[in-house]
């Protein structure tokens, strides 16, 4: 035991111990930012323009109504609309490129849950779960953001005011970690 706190005295195992805090902490917060800011696109949707002309979610997201992601827009179904659009805009160019080339947009997801975590769209949509109830107002964000409060505490909250009957069963671990 002399020996520990001998060696906790020593200037270089403080030093040592510091540099460990100060890259684990950077660590965190890079990582904290990283998950924070909205990843570059390889064309910057306008969620904000699309919603406010009617668009629903499900109409581009419908993967939603029956499995666990949301699934993104085919380059038919947005060429669909925007082949009648007029085409003076970059991003409807950056578009049209990708239709005369068959070649699927390569958007980077947004909302990422960890390894570890199960999220299935399905019974939420099927509960009557709105979107912005998860991903915020879309129809005020360019592009998609985001969430800061996705985390478990969170869902669990959500599930113990949204069905207070059925807590028991919606916290089990199980249900999302399998």
């Amino acid at each position: 035991m002399d020996k520990v706190i001998a060696l906790t005295k020593r200037p270089a195992f403080r030093i040592g111990v510091g540099l460990v805090l100060l890259v684990l902490l950077a660590g965190a917060g890079g990582g904290l930012y990283l998950t924070q800011t909205p990843p570059p696109q390889p064309i910057q949707f306008p969620h904000n323009l699309h919603v406010g002309i009617g668009a629903q979610c499900q109409y581009c997201h419908p993967g939603v109504a029956w499995g666990p992601t949301a699934g993104l827009p085919s380059i038919s179904k947005c060429w669909g609309c925007h082949q009648q659009v007029q085409k003076k805009s970059p991003e409807l160019e950056k578009l049209a490129a990708y239709v005369s080339r068959n070649e699927a947009v390569p958007w980077v997801p947004v909302a990422i849950q960890p390894d570890f975590v199960h999220f299935n769209h399905r019974p939420h949509v099927a509960a009557g779960v709105a979107c912005e109830s998860c991903h915020g107002d879309i129809s005020k964000m360019t592009v998609a953001e985001p969430q800061p409060r996705q985390n478990m505490g969170w869902c669990l909250d959500c599930h113990k005011t949204m069905a207070p009957e059925n807590f028991t069963r919606l916290s089990d671990c199980s249900i999302c970690h399998y």
